[in-house]
């Protein structure tokens, strides 16, 4: 593990590599999974004050189901994404026979200013807190086995490829020190 700040990092997040090979995997971590995507305490109201002008970018059954029971729950873990019967995430779309985010969308639209769930911008990263640390794993599914591929073929290492999304959560300092720490890793 590295220590970055209060986070403790794995360092499969440093060593492996991946690229995110949407065309291959169809978006199949939207739908496949025992549970939603986990959200931060703070963006559920941040979803909830743009939940009307995203409505139009997802798909009916989605909104119908957004409009029965919400569009997160409580589990032991803490909050998530409520899910679909055929368990797709309420905010999942598809097209062209991939899964895509339909918040995601609505955002790239200028609709909505929130992007997506952190969580699902860090994804295959996940995070989380342990007393005064947080904690990142690299979780690894089957599923993903098309980015490790491009992940061969890219030379990215997973921190490299997740840059922004970790930029977004932690600040830039923060990922100036992981980049640090990851160099002097691989000089071990």
């Amino acid at each position: 593990m590295l220590i970055v700040g209060n986070t403790l990092v794995s360092e499969d997040i440093i060593q492996e590599v991946f690229t995110c090979e949407l065309s291959a995997c169809k978006g199949e971590c939207c739908v496949q999974g025992d549970l939603g995507a986990p959200l931060d305490k703070e963006e559920i109201p941040l979803i909830e004050a743009e939940l009307e002008a995203m409505i139009p970018f997802l798909e009916a059954d989605g909104v119908e189901q957004i409009r029965a029971t919400g569009f997160w729950e409580e589990d032991e873990s803490g909050a998530v994404t409520a899910c679909r019967p055929d368990g797709a995430c309420v905010f999942a779309i598809r097209e062209n026979g991939i899964t895509l985010c339909g918040m995601e969308k609505a955002q790239r639209a200028g609709a909505i200013a929130f992007p997506k769930p952190i969580s699902c911008h860090l994804y295959p990263i996940r995070m989380a807190q342990y007393g005064e640390f947080n904690v990142m794993n690299y979780h690894r599914w089957s599923i993903c086995a098309p980015g490790c591929a491009a992940g061969k073929q890219s030379g990215l290492a997973l921190y490299q490829f997740l840059r922004n999304p970790l930029i977004r959560k932690m600040g830039v300092e923060w990922y100036a020190e992981l980049e640090a720490g990851a160099e002097a890793w691989k000089q071990r």
